[in-house]
């Protein structure tokens, strides 16, 4: 077998019980890479020591807003893994240790690494802080060094606190960095983004933004929360997480239509969104083009054409379909299409695609096993 994958979840809440409890399932195989995602509700320094003193190989993870696994869909309060074994897969992490730092640097050293890669078998994996409000620079500068190889990331989440996002590297999680990991393989992979929603007639023109805080305070010239309420038939009291779900805007980019989701309504009646914004840009309300499940299934069986034999599927999930999905009584239906697939990510508070950060996305890494 050219590789080998072995998937653990523990709902433990002590954290080095939950550790133990995924060494056992992973077995005997020796792994030489793994990827974890927990909920935030673990105590970090305890997972931290224990996943380091536990696995020994190169390790990449960080805290969510939900964790996803195939076989059990959509859950919460839960840590999971992947541990893959194979003689024709490595992973190598690059630690970015100070994100705004690295954005103002003329010539980041830690790219470095980038340049000498094999460009027709890599890929890359970021995990980056999600509440750094700096995805958009550092994904950018990492795909300017990266000349085409592929880039899925992922904005760790912390349920819907929004209060702290952490990265794990080296035994310990942090705030404020990221990591990327560095995959080099002569199995099959591809790349993917999907998203269910299509463009109306509605615009928004921002009129007055906060570019640093990724906050609006006008739209069309009037206060920005009523004014997207309005957008979408509804009063300035009735916003909620769900209804933010339900009505993203999209921004177009190249001649394609992109998603940018608003996390939260401030007392000022200014929006805060997951996603850059800028005084002068035009959004468009966003309205479905299907129902969210009936297009994931679409997209997750297409890839059989490519990849007819999947090994693992890496996904970046934003969190505002996991509230989709909720609202509408969704979330068994999506187990059911998850679990046909080796499926491991988590609900995001953004999701990066190649050079661009997203929202209301899913994107996602499909590994085959090379037959």
């Amino acid at each position: 077998m050219t590789i080998e994958v072995r998937f653990g979840k523990s709902f433990h809440p002590d954290a080095k019980k939950a550790v133990q409890e995924l060494e056992a399932q992973v077995g005997d195989i020796e792994p030489n890479a793994l990827i974890f995602f927990c909920s935030p509700k673990y105590d970090h320094v305890a997972l931290g020591r224990a996943m380091q003193s536990t696995f020994n190989c190169p390790t990449i993870g960080c805290t969510t807003a939900g964790e996803i696994l195939g076989s059990e869909g959509y859950i919460e309060g839960a840590l999971i893994c992947a541990a893959i074994a194979s003689d024709q897969l490595t992973l190598k992490t690059i630690l970015i240790p100070d994100l705004k730092t690295f954005v103002n640097k003329g010539n980041p050293g830690e790219l470095e690494p980038l340049a000498y890669l094999n460009r027709q078998h890599s890929f890359t994996l970021l995990l980056i802080d999600g509440l750094s409000m700096l995805e958009e620079l550092v994904v950018s500068r990492i795909n300017t060094a990266l000349k085409g190889i592929p880039l899925i990331g992922a904005s760790a989440g912390d349920g819907l606190d929004f209060a702290h996002t952490r990265v794990y590297h080296d035994g310990a999680f942090h705030e404020n960095i990221a990591v990327l990991a560095v995959v080099e393989t002569t199995l099959p992979f591809l790349p993917i983004h999907t998203q269910h929603f299509e463009p109306t007639e509605k615009r928004l023109v921002i009129t007055e933004a906060d570019v640093t805080r990724r906050t609006v305070m006008e739209i069309n010239g009037l206060p920005a929360a009523g004014e997207y309420a309005e957008a979408v038939d509804l009063t300035l009291e009735k916003l909620t997480p769900q209804v933010f779900a339900a009505h993203p805007v999209m921004l177009r980019i190249g001649g394609k239509y992109y998603v940018r989701s608003i996390q939260k309504v401030n007392p000022d009646g200014s929006l805060t969104f997951f996603c850059a914004i800028d005084t002068g840009l035009v959004f468009t309300v966003a309205k479905p083009s299907a129902s969210l499940i009936a297009h994931l299934e679409a997209r997750l069986d297409s890839i059989r054409t490519t990849i007819p034999h999947p090994a693992l599927i890496f996904g970046s999930d934003c969190i505002l379909r996991r509230l989709e999905m909720r609202q509408h009584g969704e979330l068994e239906k999506a187990r059911a299409v998850l679990s046909r697939y080796p499926f491991i990510g988590f609900s995001t508070y953004g999701e990066q695609f190649c050079g661009i950060h997203v929202n209301h996305t899913l994107t996602a890494l499909i590994l085959g096993d090379g037959t």
